[in-house]
């Protein structure tokens, strides 16, 4: 049945190989100019980079103090856009930098007007120097031995994964294809020896398939030189992979609505503390790593780290027995000459197209995957022989948009869709029950997930579907049991298949735990 839904849009304009946010985001530009437009991805969506970011949808102050101007703008323009297209999923947060010393305030002050300005019309709130008192007035857990005061900025937050699969959502309302457990385990190559078909396997039921393409897209993050190498053995390596780690504590180390941001670290890194649904996230960049694996971990040395620094600001102490769930995540950074440091490689976007025609997107962030996908999809067009069409996905609202989102309380991520799972509870009681008694996840979302939203696992409901993994993750386990039995009566599965995908998850999750060594 695939393969026959598949051949009947045979040949295909454009195949994108890879289910995260760039090659959803082609997808969705590509079939959203009329192009037949077909997604392969070999895990679940957002399986991989894309729903593990900080959660911050920003310009990058990091990237102005490098002096990339062009990409901090490009970015605090998207960052404008996403708010717009998708309120339901991406809201403003307001960050502090305190200020220990006398220049501090003064010298960050100066930089974060310059970022505001730089994003013109698509701006956020205005940023300004604090005062002792309104530091503490914002920040209720600061260190306050030494405290100066503070600089307030202004930048965006979301919900990585959601905002993922509203955008598959979104994508298929414009006519795309996308698959999840499909996995491209080789491409075809017509008479002049350009790539022109890819073949590939339903992982669920182990049937191989082959399909037509005027154009392959690889879109696969931090696996790219892999896609590429199917083309190419020969090919060399484009990308160099690097790890940000992340640390996930209870509320009361980050009460309130205000971030922080900590401009320079003891090794020169940024770090963040956000509170983020309910919790708080610390996170920090760019920790080099031989090679990209598809459930990275974060190391010891990085968990201290990130409790060290958390310590110098927090007048809470978070220990290791704090933390709730620990996560990482892979950049796909692309190389830079003979840069051997990830500070001095590439974090602008970069298509690269073979001696075969296989078009490669790679580098980028999460902010900029609107205008990436639209840089992508025009090159592949051409290359193609498409017919011209612009790109429409600047004014197009992404699903689920909904303008008082937060009227929804914990199901705000859904936006317009809220209202339909309150439904599932309204004709089913049983569905409105809280999963944990320390995450407001209930029964109904998980319903949800498994009709309309592509959830095959356990795992795709409570880490990507909801975000119960990464927020706590021995709760996610105690979940597991329930979730995998309204996952079995909807997808018919049986008493076996529960009891497989709650081993299997509860095994994924102890890579989320950190035992505590204090």
């Amino acid at each position: 049945m695939l393969g026959r839904a598949l051949e009947r849009r045979d040949p295909w304009h454009i195949v994108v190989i890879g289910g995260g946010a760039t090659g959803v985001g082609v997808a969705l530009d590509a079939a959203a100019r009329g192009y037949r437009t077909l997604l392969l991805e070999r895990h679940d969506f957002g399986k991989g980079t894309s729903s593990r970011s900080t959660k911050l949808v920003h310009g990058g102050v990091r990237y102005l103090e490098q002096g990339n101007i062009s990409l901090v703008m490009e970015a605090l323009r998207e960052r404008g856009l996403l708010r717009r297209n998708a309120p339901h999923l991406v809201s403003e947060l307001p960050f502090i930098v305190p200020s220990y010393a006398w220049w501090e305030g003064p010298f960050y002050g100066l930089g974060l007007k310059l970022y505001q300005a730089l994003s013109g019309r698509y701006g956020f709130g205005a940023s300004q120097i604090l005062s002792k008192e309104d530091t503490l007035a914002r920040l209720h857990n600061i260190n306050t031995d030494g405290l100066r005061g503070g600089v307030i900025y202004y930048d965006g937050q979301f919900d990585d994964a959601r905002l993922l699969i509203n955008l598959v959502a979104t994508a298929f309302e414009q006519g795309a294809t996308l698959l999840n457990y499909v996995e491209v385990v080789g491409l075809g190559r017509d008479a002049d020896g350009l790539v022109d078909a890819v073949t590939a396997c339903d992982l669920e039921t182990g049937t191989e398939l082959s399909v037509k393409a005027k154009v392959v897209i690889n879109a696969t993050g931090p696996f790219a030189d892999s896609v590429r190498q199917l083309a190419d053995a020969g090919s060399r390596k484009m990308i160099t992979p690097s790890q940000g780690a992340h640390i996930v504590l209870d509320r009361s180390f980050l009460p309130g609505d205000t971030a922080i941001m900590v401009p320079h670290t003891s090794d020169g890194r940024v770090m963040f503390a956000i509170p983020w649904h309910g919790h708080t996230l610390i996170g920090t960049t760019d920790t080099p790593v031989a090679a990209a694996g598809i459930e990275p971990v974060p190391t010891d040395q990085e968990i201290e780290f990130m409790l060290d620094t958390a310590r110098l600001y927090l007048e809470k102490k978070p220990a290791r027995s704090d933390i709730l769930s620990t996560f990482a995540g892979i950049r796909p950074l692309v190389n830079a000459g003979d840069a051997t440091n990830t500070a001095a490689l590439s974090r602008d976007h970069t298509i690269h197209i073979d001696q075969s025609g296989l078009v490669s997107i790679a580098g980028g962030k999460w902010t900029t995957y609107r205008n990436m996908a639209e840089d992508c999809v025009d090159q592949a067009a051409m290359l193609a022989g498409l017919p011209e069409r612009p790109s429409v996905t600047k004014e197009l609202s992404i699903h689920g948009y909904h303008p008082s989102a937060e009227t929804f309380g914990s199901l705000q991520p859904y936006g317009a869709d809220a209202s339909f799972i309150g439904n599932l509870i309204q004709n089913d009681a049983g569905l409105g029950v809280q999963l944990h008694p320390d995450l407001p996840i209930r029964a109904a979302q998980v319903v949800w997930a498994a009709r309309e939203e592509m959830a095959r696992t356990v795992e795709d409901v409570l880490a990507r579907r909801t975000r119960a993994l990464f927020l706590n993750a021995r709760a996610a386990v105690m979940m597991a049991p329930r979730v995998a039995q309204l996952m079995a009566r909807e997808l018919r599965r049986d008493a076996a298949w529960q009891q497989e995908q709650v081993q299997e998850f509860s095994e994924l999750a102890r890579g989320y735990m950190v035992t505590s060594q204090d």
